[in-house]
């Protein structure tokens, strides 16, 4: 059974998922990849105002392609999560409460994410053009320089993901493998 989420999410609806879960979530998330990552963070080691509110935030590590005619983004597939651990620690300390991408979360991650109750989403690499149609508009933030890795927020509708890691640190990068090993 699929559930639906409408954001801003909140910390019942976090503590009600389960590693595995699918969610379409519908509202407004924003977006980040690694250079964007790179800035919050070292204004945060230099105690700087951030240009972008986090807290009760899920972020998106995307860098879509250009629209094409009556889209508000291009293909929008994740990009590949590990890029942003080393950064994601500070961001949900601040209250991020969660975090889409694709891909395993290293060990100082999962702890953040059962320290501070958040939840990391897995969007389905390949399928960049079917989540392209969940998002709706979008405006930019900060970072315009960067190109497609500025901070933007989408609007979505039914943006399709699966719960990867919850709030108690279930994670099925590590559990669904052992399902296909051989004894």
């Amino acid at each position: 059974m699929t559930k639906k989420i409408t954001l801003p999410i909140t910390d019942s609806d976090i503590r009600n998922l389960k590693a595995g879960d699918s969610v379409l979530l519908s509202g407004s998330i924003i977006t980040g990849r690694d250079a964007a990552h790179k800035r919050l963070f070292e204004l945060i080691q230099q105690g700087k105002e951030l240009p972008v509110k986090l807290k009760g935030e899920i972020i998106y590590y995307v860098g879509p392609a250009p629209a094409k005619p009556g889209y508000a983004v291009g293909p929008a597939g994740p990009t590949s999560s590990y890029r942003m651990d080393k950064y994601a620690p500070a961001l949900l300390d601040l209250g991020l409460k969660g975090m889409i991408g694709k891909g395993a979360r290293n060990k100082a991650v999962i702890d953040s994410i059962v320290k501070n109750g958040c939840v990391y989403f897995a969007a389905i690499g390949g399928a960049a053009a079917l989540i392209a149609k969940s998002i709706k508009s979008e405006e930019l933030l900060c970072y315009e320089d960067l190109g497609t890795e500025a901070v933007r927020r989408y609007t979505v509708e039914d943006f399709p993901c699966i719960v990867a890691i919850d709030c108690q640190g279930n994670n099925v990068y590590e559990t669904e493998p052992k399902k296909y090993c051989r004894e």
